[in-house]
């Protein structure tokens, strides 16, 4: 579900799995403190999902955007109940924001959405802060390095 990027082959760096999440969260990273320094604050989160999709794709990275999240309860399953903003690789979650400050919902929110995609990690980054870096969280379900 790739909308409007070309896949590319993903990179390998490392052989085992801590190692390609830790390589991947560093590559999204980067990026984002590069579009930060670069755009700056003050535009519409989907401007920052946009540029930041491209340039990870760019990175070599498979990304994913608006992603599908179902929801299944008590035998129930509601499918699409909301969406994830990127996935990348298929195993890390981010969620973008251009907020004043990041509140305990916003990790809230990624952790439900790692639960229940059955992903390990996942990074809540906020562009509205002076700099990116008060802006980056990471969040884990139930990972072990």
């Amino acid at each position: 579900m790739n909308r409007g990027f070309a896949q590319r082959p993903q990179r390998r760096r490392g052989g085992r799995c801590a190692n390609r999440i830790d390589a991947i969260t560093a590559d999204i990273i980067e990026a984002a403190i590069g579009i930060h320094r670069g755009l700056g604050p003050g535009l519409l989160e989907n401007a920052y999902e946009l540029v930041l999709a491209a340039d990870l794709v760019r990175r070599g990275h498979k990304v994913d955007r608006q992603v599908p999240v179902d929801i299944e309860y008590d035998g129930l399953r509601i499918p699409a109940a909301f969406r994830a903003d990127l996935l990348l690789d298929d195993i890390v979650v981010l969620e973008i924001k251009a907020i004043e400050a990041i509140a305990p919902v916003h990790a809230k929110q990624v952790l439900t959405y790692l639960r229940l995609m059955h992903k390990p990690v996942g990074l809540l980054l906020n562009f509205s802060g002076e700099t990116m870096k008060e802006g980056i969280r990471r969040l884990v379900n139930n990972y072990q390095p």
